[in-house]
């Protein structure tokens, strides 16, 4: 339950914010946020929620837990508005819009004045005017001026920094379709309604067993807040859940259906048989070869370039089919990997609604539904844990210059293909160990895939640690001459790569 118009007046009649300064902001979630306050010997946290049917804002006592990395939004309001003085609160009419006015002095220096100049003076100055203390180079100050709108609406909670012209700065949650983005402005209308009319429909809950309101709300979103807070996530979850696995179906149907039309890569083989057998028949002129299929009996018509012969019409045939059955073997391991994704998507959507603790539901969320491009990479190229061994993988000549600059050391080993182009494989060295044939054979594999050499059938490869490699004076970014190395011939194995994919797509390496 979230507060109503006439329980926010009665918030902010017993808080008696005007004249505090905001000391500091913790903000614990994206959906909270708390102003820690002082005024006059008394210090006040204000709390403010936009969570779902927990929207309010109240002097709470409660400890603040911070969260493990700085959030956007609480780093944006410490940079403005920490420090600042609180001029006025107020709610806008009956609207459930709390306008918070903010000022703060800073101090800017002169023109003219040098970088890093301090003036310390140990004689008492008259007192001086603007124009004066410019002409001295002194520091001087400025007032910054700022609104802070807390918008408690139920379904659409927000909060925002606002210039005194009403441009928001930036807010908590950014939305283009209400326009509460940087730089629009930020309007509220307020309705005509009469008091009466509003605290009858409105009334405030019974608080007289507490000594005030605040405490009231303090402890009876305590007590019911987990409840409320369980119930929108799990709403939350199911919406990831179903568009999550909407894309995961509609991607599996993909697949499928392309695994379909290859399904004719004989036909194509054959096609190119019967365009060396009837190439006589070609007149330089027709786009289409109509000959009978030694096969079924039947005429049938083939397509055709008039302008190349029968060998290279047939080559192109021999091309697709080749290309077909290819591209089968490798839609099987992508309809493996998306059905494996897909269990992990359910297993993990049942993981949430069995969770009973809100603050883990609200982890486990984060966990899944941070975009990709959002998520930190502290190196490019790609990367594997196999048993406790980690393989940094380059997949062109950028980052495998940026890893072996940046993300590897002497010990640690170095592979790549023979006599073709291709991606820097390293395993990173452990202390005491020696890497295991199976993990090196992880690594080689995934150097072939990620080469020119992927389809070449049995490939060679040189391997030697890092502290081997020279760099090719005057040669093409990132090429490098090893020395020391040693020979490993290989046939890709499918298998172990789509293990690699399994892997990776479960999260478990």
């Amino acid at each position: 339950m979230s507060l109503n118009c006439n329980e926010i007046n009665l918030i902010l009649d017993e808080l008696k914010l005007e004249g505090a300064f905001i000391q500091d902001i913790i903000q614990p979630g994206f959906d909270t946020l708390a102003l820690y306050t002082y005024k006059e010997g008394s210090a006040k946290t204000l709390l403010i929620c936009t969570a779902q049917n927990s929207v309010r804002i109240n002097e709470t006592r409660k400890k603040i837990t911070k969260n493990d990395k700085p959030l956007r939004f609480m780093e944006f309001l410490r940079a403005h508005i920490k420090g600042c003085r609180i001029n006025s609160i107020e709610q806008l009419g009956f609207e459930r819009v709390v306008k918070m006015e903010l000022s703060r002095m800073v101090q800017e220096k002169p023109k003219g004045a040098a970088k890093g100049t301090v003036h310390i003076s140990l004689v008492k100055k008259p007192i001086l005017s603007k124009e004066e203390l410019e002409a001295q180079g002194e520091p001087l100050e400025t007032e910054e001026n700022y609104i802070l709108y807390i918008k408690l609406w139920n379904n659409a909670a927000n909060v925002l920094l606002c210039d005194t012209g009403n441009t928001i700065l930036e807010p908590m949650f950014r939305r283009p379709e209400r326009g509460e983005v940087k730089d629009e402005k930020f309007e509220v209308e307020i309705r005509d309604q009469s008091k009466e009319e509003v605290l009858a429909k409105f009334p405030v809950r019974d608080w007289k067993a507490c000594p005030s309101f605040n405490s009231y709300i303090d402890w009876w979103y305590s007590e019911h807040s987990d409840t409320l807070s369980r119930e929108a996530l799990l709403e939350k979850a199911e919406k990831w859940y179903n568009s999550a696995r909407s894309k995961k179906e509609s991607a599996l149907r993909n697949l499928e259906e392309k695994q379909e039309a290859f399904k004719n890569a004989d036909q194509l083989k054959h096609q190119g048989d019967l365009i060396l057998s009837y190439g006589y028949m070609l007149d330089g002129s027709s786009n289409f070869l109509e000959c009978e299929d030694y096969e079924s009996g039947k005429t049938i018509r083939l397509m055709i370039d008039p302008k190349k012969s029968a060998q290279e019409n047939a080559a192109e045939y021999y091309k697709k089919y080749k290309k077909a059955v290819s591209g089968t073997e490798e839609l099987a391991h992508d309809i493996e990997i998306t059905k494996k994704q897909m269990e992990k998507l359910d297993a993990q959507y049942e993981e949430i609604k069995k969770e009973q603790n809100p603050v883990k539901i609200e982890q486990l969320l984060r966990r899944d539904t941070t975009p990709k491009q959002q998520q930190k990479k502290t190196h490019p190229g790609l990367d594997y844990t196999v048993n406790g061994w980690y393989i940094l993988v380059g997949r062109d000549a950028n980052e495998n210059d940026e890893l072996l600059r940046h993300h590897v050391r002497g010990d640690d080993l170095w592979l790549h293909v023979r006599d073709f182009p291709g991606g820097y494989v390293f395993i990173k060295a452990r202390k005491g160990k020696t890497v295991p044939l199976d993990i090196l054979l992880d690594a080689a594999n995934l150097a072939v895939y990620y080469s020119k050499a992927r389809n070449a059938g049995k490939t060679d490869l040189y391997y030697t640690h890092v502290k081997y490699l020279r760099r090719a004076k005057n040669g093409p970014k990132g090429l490098v001459l090893p020395t020391q190395e040693k020979n490993l011939c290989i046939e890709p194995d499918k298998a172990r790569l789509s293990r690699l994919d399994t892997l990776h797509a479960e999260g478990q390496i």
